[in-house]
């Protein structure tokens, strides 16, 4: 079955809860992942729009396609006057429908991305001076605008924030980490929550994601429990009904409407998976999309020094780790400290979490200390102490050639980690050559982490700026048009938040819009061609 257009939204729905749910109220044996087969019954459920991941960017992404639509406030005056004038001069339509390119000219911020930059302008005028204006936009709902879509997500929606670690601040003020149409104040105050802060526990904002998908009613579009082995794209035969036989041709369905008029749609996408039952077991799935959105993050694989001894149980790679080895008591009575690895606010987390628990700390990383692009150079005193107070440590208690280790805390400013010994011993090199062998309990690798795109032809290679290599949010990100998030190399495939360079919340929700913007024009042309009595034909352009 295929579906296009708002009018199919309830058999979607229908047909997408039938085509999980039916498999998953049978009892399935556990598969492994070479036995997946296409499910039995609806084996050809064709989608407009299938997301991969369910935090923030997923979530935003399907609250636009949903049919909500930001205007300019009939009160609102944006505090630059050229984009005021701008957004004056076409009031009654929503942003969506407007020229991104035109309103993103001229605008500058903490993002490369210039949709990025005009969107978060919009929420949070002039923020980066410290002005706290309220949004210039008003939300209203448009159930004519909405796309039919699904948001596949490993875990509840919220993604990656309900696995963070709960003890540290988020680095960005709870009101930047908000989604539109529901401020973090409204939702802490609806629950209760007294917030001391302007910034807050993660455990907040994974509860605030999961109760944004509730109350904006966008939880029928969620499936949690859902693991993505392939997305591959499909390939059509001369002969639609014989769907073995496949070339190169992209396939494109037609189908009736409730209305009876014919839709099109392409099945442009093959996307495998499986989902996990309540007995552990898995109930494999296989859908075809017409566009995919990339909307996974970068915190799949964390990043490796790819060193000698690297892989000794002993050496860790996450903050969860290291959390659960001082809650054991694994660490108590050490004499030998921590070895932490790394210069960003990870590594921060890690030092200060081992400081308050009295923990001896050997801190080691390749930036000088007053290398300007240490994100502690970007952190306001008033607004970070702790940071402030491990970034004066790594500058007041580093190790010299003639000093021994400090009691609680020694920083190796340009140093590199050549190896891990079994006795766990670490050898570094300095910038200027020399080596030194150091004892320690347990090391701790924190130097940021990579998306893990495995399910991509060559693991997403092809589609970074640089081709060939993996790809990171500084890097080596996914290359997009800067207005639409379509991948430059991939047709149809769109990737947004970290995975094209933003990692604040505040500046992934651009590439919602830039996405939403996109799909919004296909698919009235789309329709357009429908009304036009020119749909019964194959392929649309």
């Amino acid at each position: 079955r295929s579906y296009s257009g708002p009018e199919t939204e309830g058999q979607l729905l229908n047909s997408f809860v039938q085509y999980f749910g039916d498999s998953l109220g049978r009892k399935v044996k556990r598969m492994p992942l070479i036995e997946e087969t296409v499910l039995p019954g609806d084996s050809f459920l064709t989608l407009p729009v299938v997301i991969i991941g369910n935090g923030p960017s997923g979530i935003c992404l399907s609250y636009l396609l949903s049919g909500y639509r930001p205007y300019l406030s009939p009160e609102a005056i944006h505090p630059n006057p050229v984009l005021h004038t701008k957004l004056e001069e076409a009031r009654h339509l929503s942003i969506v429908d407007q020229d991104l390119q035109y309103l993103s000219e001229g605008l500058e911020g903490r993002s490369s991305n210039p949709v990025a930059v005009l969107f978060d302008t919009l929420l949070h005028p002039d923020a980066d001076f410290g002005y706290d204006y309220p949004p210039v936009l008003h939300w209203k709902l448009e159930q004519h605008n909405y796309i039919p879509h699904i948001v596949l997500g490993k875990g509840p929606p919220g993604g990656a924030w309900h696995s963070m670690e709960g003890s540290m601040l988020t680095i960005s003020f709870g009101d930047w980490m908000e989604l539109p149409g529901l401020t973090f104040k409204e939702w802490a105050a609806s629950k209760r929550r007294n917030i001391k802060s302007d910034r807050v526990m993660p455990e907040e904002i994974a509860c605030y994601y999961k109760h944004y998908v509730k109350v904006m009613g966008l939880q029928k579009n969620f499936r949690d429990n859902v693991y993505i082995t392939s997305v591959s794209r499909l390939c059509r035969g001369k002969d639609d009904d014989d769907r073995s036989q496949l070339n190169e041709s992209i396939s494109t369905q037609h189908l009736e409407m409730e209305d009876g008029q014919k839709s099109l749609i392409k099945r442009n996408w093959e996307v495998r998976g499986y989902q996990r039952a309540t007995d552990g077991s898995h109930v494999p799935f296989c859908l075809f999309a017409e566009n995919v959105a990339l909307a996974t993050g970068t915190f799949d694989s964390p990043g490796r020094l790819q060193v000698e001894g690297e892989d000794f149980p002993f050496v860790l790679h996450s903050m969860s780790d290291f959390g659960a080895a001082i809650s054991k008591g694994k660490l108590r009575g050490k004499a030998d400290p921590v070895l932490i690895v790394g210069a960003g606010l990870t590594a921060a987390d890690a030092v200060l979490c081992a400081y308050n628990n009295n923990i001896p700390v050997i801190h080691v990383f390749r930036r000088r200390v007053t290398d300007t692009s240490l994100i502690f150079k970007q952190l306001p005193k008033k607004l970070y102490p702790e940071y402030h107070k491990v970034y004066h440590m790594m500058c007041t208690q580093s190790h010299t050639v003639d000093s021994n280790l400090h009691s609680a805390y020694t920083s190796f400013p340009e140093h590199n980690v050549l190896s891990f010994k079994p006795e766990m011993k670490c050898v570094l090199q300095s910038a200027s050559g020399l080596k030194k062998i150091l004892k320690f309990s347990v090391a701790l690798v924190l130097i940021g982490s990579h998306p893990n795109l495995f399910f991509l032809k060559d693991q997403g290679h092809s589609i970074g700026h640089h081709s060939n290599q993996p790809i990171t949010c500084k890097g080596n990100p996914i290359e997009i048009d800067p207005y639409t998030y379509e991948c430059t190399k991939e047709a149809n495939l769109f990737a947004l938040g970290p995975l094209v360079g933003d990692n604040f919340v505040r500046f992934l929700k651009g590439g919602a819009l830039g996405v939403a913007r996109c799909l919004a024009i296909r698919q009235k042309k789309k329709h357009e061609l429908i009304e036009s009595g020119d749909g019964g034909g194959d392929g649309v352009p």
